[in-house]
């Protein structure tokens, strides 16, 4: 799952308990829509990557930067303080939105198809609820 910086989701997807993080991060951010901001074309990227030890790999880091991204990801093997548990919070706290909708809590959907389709619903509500507070 990806968030912007208030935890709303941007895009979302399933994959297998036993699969690494790090093999969706590129789908993960070519499912991010438009996002509109100032004048003229929408972004179709953020401009920052918040991630934890798990995306920490060179040949990830470099594809960030060619696609211009700032990846901010915490080294493996370096001892914790890098300031990452101040943004990283965000992301968690809709995980616990998400864990929210019991159909979600426990799997008990055999089918993935449905599943994911709870899932994005999840998060359609999610977003619903933000937009409703801003306005």
């Amino acid at each position: 799952m990806i968030t912007d910086a208030n935890g709303t989701p941007l895009a979302v997807t399933l994959t297998g308990g036993n699969r690494h993080d790090i093999t969706q991060l590129l789908p993960l951010l070519d499912a991010i829509p438009h996002i509109k901001g100032h004048r003229g074309r929408p972004r179709h990227r953020p401009q920052q990557l918040f991630a934890d030890r798990g995306y920490d790999y060179d040949k990830y880091r470099r594809l960030l930067w060619k696609r211009g991204i700032k990846p901010v990801i915490a080294r493996r093997g370096v001892p914790h303080g890098s300031g990452l548990g101040t943004v990283r919070w965000v992301v968690e706290r809709t995980n616990a939105w998400i864990h929210g909708f019991r159909r979600l809590r426990i799997r008990w959907d055999i089918r993935d198809d449905i599943h994911e389709a709870f899932l994005k619903l999840a998060c359609c509500v999610i977003t619903y609820r933000r937009v409703q507070a801003l306005c």
